[in-house]
């Protein structure tokens, strides 16, 4: 990680009501994914702060659950006025049903371990150097299963063998965990969407996300969610 600025031995400062960090400027490029080397070295580093973050547990931050993720997200999108209205029964049954369909498969893999993650570990939010990379952007950080962190930034079974196969030489992985790819695959989307829906009165919202204004892109969402259920269902 980037770390801040100490200055006067606080790296947390306030001005004119306002808290704030300074970090030093840190440049970069994009992971290469397809390269095996890039996701072994990926593997390795996550599986180091995994150690760490699995000493204690965060203080202040939630988990990775389906409360949050979906039913909360789920209300504030039906709470935003941006789903068309005769979308609302189909989204609320939809997202209920998979639900509790994810809870189910959660709770026929426990115990699983929870430790403090990054929680949105892709390739954007990754800085490659010579030296190695670094990752930004800990708006996300939780408590959640490991596999949080390595399935976005493997596009691939193989990519994904590559990255384990790094993060086996420091840290053990539940393979177990596996099974959770897809369930948190669709818990991102129903997030993101609930994310932007609870913002949406921001102007920068609008602008940046235009096309989560018109109701198509509701329609594919809502499609989307139901070729997501028939996957929970089949696997």
């Amino acid at each position: 990680m980037v770390a801040p600025l100490e200055i006067d031995g606080e790296t947390l400062l306030t001005h004119a009501g306002y808290r704030y960090a300074l970090y030093p400027r840190r440049g970069g490029r994009a992971p290469e994914l397809e390269s095996t080397d890039h996701l072994a070295w990926m593997g390795r580093l996550l599986a180091r702060m995994h150690s760490i973050g699995a000493r204690a547990r965060f203080r202040e931050r939630g988990s990775i659950d389906t409360h949050t993720f979906i039913r909360d997200a789920a209300r504030a999108v039906l709470a935003s006025g941006l789903l068309p209205e005769r979308l609302d029964d189909s989204y609320r049954a939809r997202t209920a049903a998979i639900a509790t369909a994810i809870d189910a498969r959660f709770a026929g893999l426990e115990p699983i371990m929870r430790i403090r993650l990054h929680g949105d570990c892709h390739a954007g939010n990754v800085l490659w150097t010579d030296a190695g990379p670094h990752f930004v952007d800990l708006d996300d950080a939780r408590m959640g299963p490991a596999v949080q962190d390595l399935w976005m930034l493997a596009p691939s079974p193989r990519a994904l063998d590559a990255l384990l196969e790094g993060y086996a030489e420091f840290r053990d992985f539940d393979v177990r965990e596996i099974a959770l790819i897809e369930p948190l695959r669709i818990m991102r989307q129903i997030h993101w969407a609930g994310w932007v829906a609870a913002r949406w009165h921001d102007p920068a919202f609008p602008r940046a996300f235009a096309y989560v204004g018109e109701a198509r892109w509701w329609e594919q969402h809502l499609n989307d969610l139901g070729e997501a259920q028939a996957r929970l269902g089949e696997d």
